[in-house]
């Protein structure tokens, strides 16, 4: 089962927690979905990866929406005198129709978010980088980091290859069936030059929640 199953979904009412926190009737449900899903989009490509954003959080009131943005890179975020903040709050509150709240988190360490991590190894793929270097140098920056455990998957055409196949890295402890352990997991995608798609999955292992 802890093989199978996403380790974030596994976990929820235990120590994770919904990225959009909000109730609708049926009626107005897929309305809603779909803002929270255009406004994930908005913050995607206007900030991309240039703001390392590891999570964005909606949580909705009648009349206010509050956006949470979790980033390693807070600066971009705001950008210049405030400025960035201010057209992203302005976009959302087009998209929502009402008056939102724009809320940034600063990540003092990236290394221990599974997000993160997946994109890292995904721009050294595209940048030509070995698979085994960056997969045991991001590894081992993750365990220097604090982390009890990493896990880390590559799968396509790794090297060049003709045929795809599956590379892992494993260091310290990853328990997958443990539902009190708090892991972390992400899956990229980085698009090779010649060789089409790898896919990157990456599990992080912060220790047990009490």
């Amino acid at each position: 089962m802890g093989q199978k199953v996403n380790p974030i979904s596994m976990r929820l009412q235990v120590n994770k927690e919904w990225r959009s926190r909000w109730f609708s009737n049926k009626k107005d449900y897929p309305k809603q979905l779909a803002q929270d899903l255009l406004v994930r989009k908005l913050i995607q490509d206007k900030l991309g990866s240039r703001a390392a954003i590891n999570r964005v959080d909606i949580e909705r009131s009648p009349n206010l929406v509050t956006i949470t943005i979790s980033s390693a890179k807070p600066g971009v975020v705001i950008g210049r005198g405030g400025t960035g903040a201010q057209e992203l709050k302005a976009a959302i509150e087009n998209i929502y129709k009402m008056e939102a709240r724009l809320n940034i988190e600063e990540l003092r360490k990236p290394e221990l978010f599974a997000k993160l991590v997946a994109e890292n190894i995904a721009h050294q793929l595209e940048r030509r980088i070995s698979f085994r270097r960056a997969m045991k140098s991001t590894a081992a920056a993750t365990m220097r980091a604090g982390a009890e455990g990493v896990r880390i998957e590559l799968a396509g055409r790794l090297g060049g290859a003709e045929m795809s196949r599956r590379e892992k890295e494993v260091q310290g402890s990853v328990p997958l069936h443990t539902i009190r352990a708090d892991i972390d997991y992400y899956c990229a995608r980085a698009s090779y030059p010649g060789s089409g798609i790898i896919g990157v999955k990456v599990w992080i292992y912060k220790g047990e929640v009490k």
